[in-house]
This record gives structure tokens, C-alpha cells and sequence, in this order.
């Protein structure tokens, strides 16, 4: 059971924009990880972009299972994990860190925010105590 990624996203108008992200993607051969982890994000800006606003999903997308949950004020967080990692466990995860990010980051950051200058250091805490050993 493995977690790969944990990102949080603005889903505003017009595009869906990632604001913080945290990989694991040490069990990848070295020549793979940078792939492996635009696929990552790719894939979590496109599930955010689908989904409805105030909703919770699990979307499989080839070996990995995508747990989202957009909340009603647009922040939205992707778990990508294996798919025997428990989707409860996934969507608690969430639950926090979302709670915690909208607590620590001005909501006026949202819409035009970026990794680059975003300052929410917990998520790379959040992926390594959650991951199942």
C-alpha cells in the first residue's frame, strides 16, 4: 500500500490551477520519476477540472486509484495512491489537509497562486506519516 502524491489545486474559473504538491516516487526507476510525476499532476488538475464542486470521487487511472474532493469554495486536493490503499483513509487525509491549508494560506492567494509561491510546508509530513510501511 503506497501513497504517490498529494497536491492541493484552486478549481477556479477559467482553469484549475496546482497550488502545492508532495511525491513519493522512490519506488520508480530513476529515469521514470520525472514522467511518473507530471502524469501526477497532469491527471490530478484534470480530475479536479471534471469534478463538481462540494464532491467526492475515487477515479482509476491505469494501475493507481485518484481519491478528489473539491470543496465548495474551489480548493480542491488529489491523493494518487495503489489501489489497496484505503479510500477512507484517503478522503481523511483530505479532509485535513485542506482544513489546514484554507487555515494557513489567505484565500486571496487561491486564484493566482503556485507552488513557487505558496507557502504551506506540511504537505511532504502529511505524504510520509501516511504512507503505509
Amino acid at each position: 500500500m503506497r501513497l504517490y502524491s498529494l497536491s492541493v489545486l484552486y478549481r477556479g474559473d477559467p482553469k484549475v490551477r496546482l497550488l502545492k504538491a508532495a511525491y513519493d516516487v522512490s519506488t520508480f526507476s530513476f529515469f521514470q520519476r520525472s514522467s511518473v510525476q507530471e502524469f501526477m499532476t497532469f491527471t490530478s488538475q484534470l480530475i479536479v477540472e471534471r469534478s463538481e464542486l462540494g464532491s467526492r470521487a475515487s477515479v482509476k487511472e491505469q494501475e493507481y486509484l485518484c481519491h478528489v474532493y473539491v470543496r465548495n469554495d474551489g480548493l480542491a486536493g488529489v491523493v494518487i495512491a495503489d489501489n489497496e490503499y484505503p479510500p477512507r483513509v484517503c478522503f481523511t487525509l483530505l479532509d485535513k489537509v485542506l482544513d489546514e491549508f484554507s487555515r494557513q494560506v489567505s484565500r486571496a492567494d487561491w486564484p493566482s497562486g503556485s507552488p513557487a509561491t505558496i507557502s504551506y510546508t506540511a504537505l511532504d509530513g502529511h505524504l510520509s506519516k501516511y504512507q503505509v510501511q
